[in-house]
């Protein structure tokens, strides 16, 4: 029986390429990602970029009396307790268990490394570990190598290494490189409550001022000089560990990455910037090795441990001493 051409179905002819889709609608999971990697690097943002826009606007304003003696002494206070807290606490005992501390030196530790605001305990020694797994090569997650050659790329490691990384998406997996912390419930506390310690470390220099002065202004200067400019100081410092002493300075004790000691940052890191003999020696309690390399991280271990605060404290044995150039 024949088909009359109104009842025959016209089907078009296929196209040569495939028409475009349109792409999938991203899932709840992807999109909390997004808003967390937006919220995350919104706060990074608002921590590097606001302390010294802060200063800027502050420092005509008060010209003439920019600093008292009283937020000078709550500036270097908030400064000693929090960089011993990074440099005691996050860096030697938790990243590489240089020592082993009675409980409330542990949490006492945790805490003061929380005022520096860097991170929680969790997440800072994950990233460090990473840092000394992959150190100068591909997956270091602050190396300043790797950017290109030639000054532009010289210069564009330096920023990457000093604050570019902060706005990375952290891909570091605190189950992986800190399972004992996460496993610790001390330290786990400490991590989850990192964002109020964060908010602790500038609210209380803040009522300090206007405790002690009885004014609005007392308490405003406080948080810019104890909280806000203290603060930056020793990020920045903190920072300088990863790009400078990537860069610059000598290499006494090993020459397996860019490690370097860098002695002009000795004092205001407490230590730290004997980088290239830590890098020799992870988990050593002490980083400037020789007499004349000022310590003062080893110098606080060496107190804890003679008051029995601090047990199995892993000093440089005379081996390690034997390899190490004067820097």
């Amino acid at each position: 029986m024949p088909i009359s051409p109104s009842s025959a179905v016209l089907v078009p002819p296929r196209p040569s390429h495939p028409e475009p889709t349109e792409p999938a609608a991203p899932t709840p999971h992807q999109e909390a990602h997004r808003l967390g990697l937006l919220v995350g690097r919104s706060v990074t943002a608002l921590l590097v970029v606001g302390p010294p826009v802060c200063l800027a606007v502050a420092i005509p304003l008060l010209w003439g009396h920019l600093i008292d003696l009283r937020d000078a002494i709550m500036a270097a206070v908030f400064y000693v307790v929090s960089g011993f807290g990074i440099t005691v606490g996050y860096h030697r005992l938790f990243a590489h268990r240089s020592f082993r501390p009675a409980r409330w030196l542990k949490i006492a530790l945790a805490t003061a490394g929380s005022l520096a605001v860097e991170g929680s305990v969790a997440g800072w020694v994950a990233n460090h570990r990473r840092h000394h797994v992959f150190s100068d090569r591909p997956g270091d997650p602050h190396s300043p190598h790797g950017s290109g050659t030639g000054l532009a790329g010289t210069l564009r490691g330096f920023a990457h290494a000093h604050v570019g990384w902060l706005f990375a998406a952290d891909t570091t997996s605190v189950e992986r490189y800190a399972p004992d912390i996460v496993a610790d419930r001390d330290t786990r506390i400490v991590s989850r409550w990192f964002p109020a310690f964060a908010i602790t470390s500038l609210a209380v220099p803040f009522l300090l001022g206007w405790t002690i002065s009885g004014a609005i202004g007392g308490a405003l200067t406080a948080l810019l000089w104890a909280g806000l400019a203290r603060m930056m100081l020793l990020h920045h410092v903190t920072w300088s560990i990863n790009s400078i002493c990537h860069m610059f300075g000598r290499q006494p004790a090993t020459t397996n990455d860019h490690s370097t000691n860098f002695a002009p940052l000795a004092v205001l890191s407490f230590g730290e910037s004997w980088h290239n003999y830590h890098h020799a020696h992870p988990s050593s309690a002490r980083h400037g090795a020789l007499a004349h390399q000022v310590d003062p991280s080893a110098r606080l271990i060496r107190l804890f441990e003679q008051a029995g605060w601090a047990t199995q404290v892993r000093w440089p044995t005379a081996a390690h001493l034997a390899m190490c150039q004067p820097a």
